[in-house]
Parts: structure tokens; C-alpha cells; sequence
């Protein structure tokens, strides 16, 4: 469960959660198997600072969604100033075993743009003459290496070779046309746990410090830090709500 000790209120109507960015919203698609779970969650529910998490519950598996300012903290003196940075972090929770699970990350139709990752970084970055947006999270070998953190199974730590060896076929992260990223994992258990993120960033197109690309780099277990310290920071301060 995400962030099970952050107060939360439940509302009443369960909207689709979407991240709005300047080239449409980025949306979020959990499928299981062949089927997609359907774009309102069960339940949604309000967390303090502008924060929501969606829940849905089919059989076999629990998923979550957590939504939420992130504020990746750029050194000024290095990187130009961020318009906007959104996070969310994905969490299923196998009752069962599950042999394909897929998460994707898309903008609207028209919205594509390039290839941008790097070394433990899926990205990619669209731009027109006013705006530079980064949309990003784990390549396959953060993946791996994210076991050592229990965002993952710890057995998927052994996959590693598989990445580098680019031996990877049934799972991985693919970009389609560009227009988002979507993750395939290996096999769960019953009983696992998987978290991924995705961080969206948006600067000035005429920002040539590359913020956004750092911006978007950030774990599962460091978004979910900042998100516990600064709600707990909240409830610390007087007629807080």
C-alpha cells in the first residue's frame, strides 16, 4: 500500500487520474494480461498538498496510483528553473501469479516526441517553440537494480544480465511513437510488490540547461519520502488542511 500513514480523504466521484502537462494530459493504462484496467479507479482518494492516490482491486492484484508535485531541488547555480515538475508512482501488489503486467504513460495523439533517455533512464522529451517537457522514469536495468531498494522483487535483481546482455524480449520498457513510455514487467508471485515512477517536467524551450532531463530521474523511494516529510510537515503546522 502507498503512503499507508499520510492521512487521505475518500471522494465521492472517482475521476480518471491524468497529470496535466503543456501538451495535453499524460494518462495512465494498467494492463493485466489482455485486460486494461478501466480508466477510473474504484476508489480515489484526496491527500493533503494538492496530492491523490487512485486505487483499483480486480482479482489477483491491487493497483495504485499516487499523483503529486515533486520538487527535484536543482542546484540554481546549474540548472535553469522548472515551470512545473508532476510525479506519480505506480504500485501493484500480486495476489497471485501474474504473468504479464503492463504500465504505460501516454500524452494525447499529436503530442510525440524523441528518444532521450540515458544510463538507468527511460525518457522522452517534446518540445515546440515555447516549451520543453521530459516525461521519464527506470530503464530495465534501474528495474533491477531497484530490488536492492524493495521497490521490486529481489529476485529481479538477477535479471541484470539479461539487460546487459540485450537478451531482454518478454519484458522491458517500450516508447511506441514517442508520445510515452510503457513498461512490461518480468513474472510476479503471489505476494510481490512492484513501484515504478514517472516524472513529468516542463521549462522554457529557450532553457538550455537540460532541467528537465534532471528533474525526472527520481526513485519510487525518494518521491515517496518527499510526499511523507512534507504531509507530515503539514499536519505539524497550525490550521494546516
Amino acid at each position: 500500500m502507498l503512503l499507508p500513514s499520510v492521512p487521505r480523504a475518500r471522494l465521492r466521484s472517482a475521476v480518471r487520474p491524468a497529470v496535466d502537462t503543456p501538451f495535453g494530459p499524460l494518462t495512465f493504462v494498467t494492463t493485466i494480461g489482455n485486460t486494461s484496467l478501466p480508466p477510473r479507479p474504484d476508489e480515489l482518494f484526496r491527500l493533503p498538498g494538492d496530492r491523490a492516490v487512485a486505487r483499483w482491486v480486480v482479482p489477483g492484484a491491487r493497483v495504485e496510483l499516487l499523483l503529486t508535485p515533486y520538487d527535484p531541488a536543482l542546484d540554481p547555480e546549474h540548472w535553469g528553473p522548472l515551470t512545473d515538475c508532476r510525479a506519480a508512482v505506480w504500485r501493484i501488489d500480486a495476489r497471485r501469479a501474474l504473468g504479464r503486467v503492463r504500465f504505460s504513460a501516454e500524452l494525447p495523439e499529436g503530442a510525440g516526441g524523441g528518444y532521450d533517455g540515458g544510463q538507468s533512464l527511460a525518457a522522452i522529451t517534446v518540445e515546440d517553440e515555447k516549451t520543453r517537457l521530459t516525461v521519464g522514469g527506470g530503464d530495465e536495468e534501474a528495474i533491477c537494480r531497484a530490488a536492492d531498494r524493495g521497490e521490486v522483487p529481489r529476485r529481479w535483481a538477477g535479471l541484470l544480465d539479461e539487460v546487459h546482455g540485450h537478451a531482454v524480449s518478454t519484458w522491458g520498457v517500450e516508447y511506441g511513437r514517442y508520445q510515452g513510455l510503457s513498461w512490461t514487467l518480468p513474472p510476479l508471485e503471489a505476494g510481490d510488490h512492484c513501484e515504478l515512477s514517472v516524472v513529468a517536467a516542463w521549462a522554457p524551450a529557450d532553457d538550455e540547461s537540460t532541467s528537465t532531463w534532471h528533474a525526472v530521474m527520481a526513485s519510487p523511494t525518494v518521491l515517496l519520502s518527499q510526499v511523507a516529510s512534507r504531509s507530515a510537515a503539514r499536519a505539524d503546522t497550525p490550521d494546516a488542511c
